[in-house]
């Protein structure tokens, strides 16, 4: 029972199989034999969540339903706000943060009946693609404890893969939720920009009213039916909007497979992709073409570069990430020269963070000619199938800061930028991107793709990942993970 879906659990719970007691019972015995090597969850709400499940039985038993996900534990990323739970974004300056309000997205989700069982980890300040900070430590991969399971929201991936919660909420700039998607085996979905609001997630600090470019709150889970049934809950306008608009997003039809219209991008000169990753994209393809899906693998949207968008996105990502910075990296920045092609992630990223105002908005022009290109280019395909990064899981690399790090791709020493080099295609333009498992690599590790979609096109997206998931076998649970502590 501990690897069913959330779905099937709220079928268990809706026909009595077992109560709502019992299984927030059954999870936290799984976290305490299973989380002390993994280190994923790292705040538990144990008292509460009994009480919340004993709370959820008796309104069963009396013909109330709370919504949804009534009487469904879940854990959700410690970078959004819990009220009466400890929320620390795996920061020092937040230690003892209590918050006094849950954020929308959370609130959203105990609406619908979630019980929060607890915090999952997350790298510091969600600032890095592996999943370590100084309050918790690092969390490892259950598929090889000595690997990460990828950043920021590692610590929800880690637990998914593992069975410790069902169904999580994590958050995503630069693949946040689609990386430690990959790397654990599990399914993750970055929504269209602003379709979910942030408020109430760090950073920013608490109390943060602006929506941050590029940020979104996603569900995290180990089927795509899971990830639908969150995003219809999470999905919608903020205060103040939602007095003024309502969302209605595109409903796909129903199709079979041979009515597919997908595009494959998986080859790029001068950026290389791992044998696994690779094969992972070509299972999928054949699957897909066997099927009977209309597959090509040579479309691209018109005058879209990936090196270009690459670098674009970069620079808008470090811009968006720029509060963090001392008033001393700021000027550091801004005494840095001009882009050169031999230029290093820290470089890039400092001089970026510090940019003009004016060169911002010429940028974000540049950004919406291009989501314009893509746009058009979604007029003819249904979907677009890339990798979600150039590798695997990777062994642990914590020695250094991220911005002076270095990833081994098939044997070449890349930039670690690269690593958020696929999720920026989707990123930039604020597409919905959802991944889903295609099996394992040579080594055993889990390999997952990223299928794109139209702006707004969530729906479309979570469909065409429900027939990659249909032909290709979906989540698997890891063996015993593999220790060599």
């Amino acid at each position: 029972m501990h690897h069913w879906s959330a779905t099937r659990l709220l079928q268990g719970l809706e026909s009595r199989l077992f109560s709502s007691r019992e299984l927030v019972q059954q999870l936290l015995a799984r976290i305490e034999e299973r989380n002390p090597a993994l280190n994923a969850v790292v705040t538990l709400d144990a008292e509460r969540a009994f009480a919340r499940a004993g709370a959820a039985d008796a309104d069963r038993a009396r013909g109330r339903r709370w919504g949804a996900l009534h009487g469904l534990p879940i854990t959700i990323k410690d970078t959004f706000a819990t009220a009466g739970l400890r929320t620390t974004a795996g920061s020092p300056d937040y230690a003892d943060y209590m918050p006094a309000e849950d954020a929308v997205a959370v609130a959203r989700l105990r609406a619908a009946g979630a019980i929060v069982l607890g915090k999952t980890n997350t790298a510091e300040l969600a600032g890095d693609l592996q999943c370590d900070n100084p309050l918790f430590g690092r969390t490892n991969n259950p598929w090889d404890m000595e690997r990460t399971s990828g950043g920021s929201s590692g610590g929800s991936a880690a637990a998914l893969a593992a069975a410790l919660t069902p169904l999580e909420l994590g958050s995503d700039i630069g693949g946040s939720i689609r990386l430690p998607a990959h790397f654990c085996g599990v399914c993750g979905h970055k929504p269209t920009h602003g379709l979910v609001p942030m408020r109430g997630h760090i950073p920013g600090p608490p109390g943060t009213l602006a929506r941050t470019d590029l940020a979104v709150a996603g569900p995290m889970a180990r089927s795509v039916e899971d990830l639908a049934l969150a995003l219809e809950l999470l999905a919608g306008p903020d205060e103040p909007e939602c007095r003024a608009w309502s969302l209605t997003l595109p409903q796909p039809e129903a199709r079979r497979a041979g009515d597919w219209r997908i595009a494959v991008w998986s080859e790029q000169a001068g950026f290389p992709l791992a044998a696994g990753v690779r094969e992972g994209l070509d299972r999928v393809v054949s699957s897909l073409l066997e099927a009977g899906a209309r597959v090509d693998s040579a479309a691209r949207p018109a005058s879209v570069d990936l090196s270009a968008a690459h670098e674009l996105f970069y620079s808008l990502l470090a811009a968006a990430m720029s509060g963090g910075l001392t008033q001393a990296e700021i000027r550091e920045g801004r005494q840095l020269p001009g882009s050169g092609a031999d230029d290093s992630d820290r470089v890039r990223f400092y001089r970026s963070a510090a940019m003009s105002h004016r060169r911002w908005q010429r940028l974000h022009e540049q950004r919406l000619q291009l989501a314009a290109r893509w746009q058009a280019f979604f007029d003819e395909w249904d979907v677009l199938l890339c990798p979600v990064a150039p590798v695997p899981a990777f062994a642990h690399d914590l020695d250094r800061p991220p911005l002076d790090r270095l990833v081994s791709v098939a044997g070449v020493e890349r930039p670690y930028s690269d690593l958020s080099l696929w999720c920026g295609l989707a990123g930039l333009p604020y597409l919905p991107a959802t991944v889903v498992p295609a099996g394992q690599d040579g080594n055993g590790l889990p390999v997952g793709i990223q299928v794109v979609g139209p702006r707004f096109g969530d729906r479309l997206t979570l469909a065409a990942a429900a027939l990659v998931e249909e032909v290709c076998g979906g989540f698997a649970a890891p063996g015993e993970p593999i220790s060599r502590m």
